[in-house]
């Protein structure tokens, strides 16, 4: 698998943590389960012209699953989803910096959690058309000129992401409690809630689980057993069943469980065994290494009520 990695200048610095471009060998279609995360991305499938994701186990045995076209963007998630990754997977994806993804989206990303949108909701005919454009392109540079320069048309407003809610982000990620983080910034708890869910997607009670659960499981990866009393007194858990409690609630397993169906980094599973589905298989737990070359010369179906107001948006980008 190749990728190409490019890190973006002014204006998109400091918006855009990467572009990226991956292609490569994918066996057979199959599906995973993601662990939840803060981050918001942009994603243009060049396999075929459409994501599919799953709500259950059951989706994935029924072939059932939601379908997106392949151009959209990925929310927040407060909570594990099922992917699927389908053979010959090639992509080009996109980045945002925590707060930034407004910039682009337009309306507030609460609608957008734990949701799959269209771009063409989003942007309208340009959304519509960036997977095309991108198909036309010559090399896999060409395909990150072309996303590029999408992304710089479609940059609204002026303002980077609020100060406060990159502060309180960080001191979350680290531990710090919600309460001390309202009062070390000087804003009143609703305040806090209300300016970090519009540029997030999650509010700070909710981004604080799920980055304490990244937290733990980034602890665990390489290692094939735990002891789980120590692990929840190592990252905050006020007992072992709290950690069980919180592993159920986000990533819809038990802490064994988690152990067992990593495949592919710590924040891949193998969902739970179904029925099979023709032409679907279970991951096989075989990890692909991919020849990875930063530009600046490192190696290394479902919407929501989003839809009414960013169909608005795009139809005055359009």
């Amino acid at each position: 698998m190749a990728v190409i990695v490019r890190r973006p200048g002014p204006p998109l610095s400091g918006l855009v943590r990467a572009i990226v471009y991956r292609a490569g060998e994918q066996p057979q279609t199959s599906v995973e389960k993601i662990l939840p995360g803060p981050e918001t991305s942009l994603w243009v499938n060049l396999n075929r012209d459409a994501f599919r994701s799953f709500a259950s186990p059951d989706q994935i045995s029924a072939g059932q699953g939601n379908r997106v076209p392949g151009a959209m963007l990925a929310g927040p998630t407060s909570r594990a989803c099922l992917i699927e990754f389908e053979q010959g997977h090639a992509h080009v994806s996109v980045t945002f910096a925590l707060g930034a993804a407004s910039r682009f989206a337009g309306p507030s990303l609460t609608e957008a959690r734990d949701e799959l949108v269209p771009l063409e909701t989003l942007w309208g005919r340009s959304g519509a058309c960036l997977r095309e454009r991108l198909l036309e392109a010559r090399t896999p540079a060409g395909a990150l000129d072309v996303m590029e320069t999408v992304l710089v048309r479609q940059l609204t407003g002026t303002l980077g992401p609020d100060p406060a809610v990159v502060a309180a982000a960080s001191a979350l990620s680290r531990g710090a409690p919600v309460g001390e983080v309202s009062r070390d910034l000087g804003l009143l708890p609703r305040t806090l809630r209300r300016r970090f869910t519009a540029q997030v997607g999650l509010t700070p009670k909710r981004f604080a689980r799920v980055q304490r659960l990244q937290r733990l499981v980034r602890d665990l990866d390489g290692h094939a057993h735990a002891d789980w009393a120590a692990v929840a007194t190592r990252h905050g858990y006020a007992d072992q069943p709290h950690l069980a409690d919180e592993f159920r609630d986000l990533a819809g397993v038990t802490p064994g469980e988690y152990l067992r169906s990593r495949v592919n980094g710590p924040n891949h599973l193998r969902p739970t065994p179904g029925p099979r589905t023709p032409g679907l298989q279970p991951t096989s737990g075989v990890v692909v290494v991919a020849a990875c070359v930063d530009e600046a010369g490192a190696a290394g179906q479902r919407q929501s009520g989003w839809s009414r107001a960013a169909a608005s948006s795009a139809r005055k980008r359009s």
